[in-house]
């Protein structure tokens, strides 16, 4: 049974080695594009996202405005690629902030004493039992509502995820035994674990920060929608959805096109990242 389960388990390391979902391939393509126009906008439009012009309010989407006009007149298309680069930034940064303090926090519990291990494992327990998005509400209601605080909040919510992952694998590596050779040569205890454990812990935790920049833009994007971020007429998808709401039966566009931005870019996050674990999984 065990050569069984051998010969089973290597055909699928190379199946999966060799051969690429096209799903994937065009979720990374996708990812790729939105990427690109984040960071160089003026490649996709060259109209001003803030550029208002009272004669061409709540046009529909035509050949002069590919998403219609706002309200004030304002290009919607070029509001949505401005506005990859606040969603993206925001993900992107809220994710590897909490990463940070999760790994931080979990190799702490996991290598710290039976008291400190049993406080933050407690900690880590209660902060899992609410939703990340009302742990967000919780730190935008102590810092204050602002531009500044989204980030902090969508780190500080999605943080105990990371931590309880992160204490789990410390406590597989640390009684490896390449770890436990380093220590018995007198390897001090900090080079053994910046070197060995957290860069050998890491690997899930990885795969995890994949799917958590979606998770974050999502939670970023709710935030802005109840008017917790930036403000009008800062070009942020929550932003765009929240002015688009009042004009639903009159003007769909313009909550329509930034929705559609943020679904389409969390689910392709949300494809490459369960890909990238699924061949973990297998390789493990």
């Amino acid at each position: 049974m065990s050569l069984l389960g051998g010969v089973v388990k290597s055909v699928s390391k190379r199946t999966i080695s060799r051969r690429t979902p096209t799903g994937v391939i065009v979720a990374g393509l996708i990812l790729l594009t939105v990427a690109v126009v984040a960071l160089w906008p003026a490649l996709a439009t060259s109209s001003s996202p803030l550029e208002t012009d009272a004669s061409a309010t709540l046009q529909p989407p035509s050949a002069d405005h590919f998403f219609g006009t706002d309200q004030s007149g304002r290009d919607v298309f070029s509001r949505v690629v401005h506005g990859a680069q606040y969603s993206l930034a925001i993900g992107l940064g809220a994710t590897t902030v909490a990463l940070a303090f999760g790994v931080l926090l979990g190799v702490t519990a996991a290598l710290g004493t039976r008291m400190v291990d049993g406080i933050l494992s407690r900690i880590i327990d209660v902060l899992m039992a609410f939703p990340e998005f009302l742990l967000a509400l919780v730190v935008i209601a102590v810092v204050g509502p602002g531009e500044a605080s989204i980030p902090l909040a969508v780190a500080l919510a999605a943080t105990p995820a990371y931590a309880r992952v992160a204490r789990a694998e410390t406590l597989v590596v640390a009684q490896a035994g390449y770890v436990r050779a380093s220590t018995s040569l007198g390897v001090p205890r900090g080079l053994t674990i910046f070197r060995h454990i957290i860069p050998n812990a890491a690997g899930p935790l990885l795969v995890m920060a994949t799917i958590g920049v979606g998770t974050a833009i999502v939670t970023a994007a709710g935030l802005s929608f109840l008017g917790l971020g930036a403000q009008p007429p800062t070009p942020e998808w929550g932003i765009i959805l929240s002015e688009g709401r009042n004009f639903l039966g009159t003007a769909w566009w313009i909550a329509v096109f930034p929705g559609l931005a943020i679904t389409v870019t969390v689910v392709c996050i949300s494809v490459l990242g369960r890909y990238l674990r699924t061949r973990r999984e297998v390789a493990l």
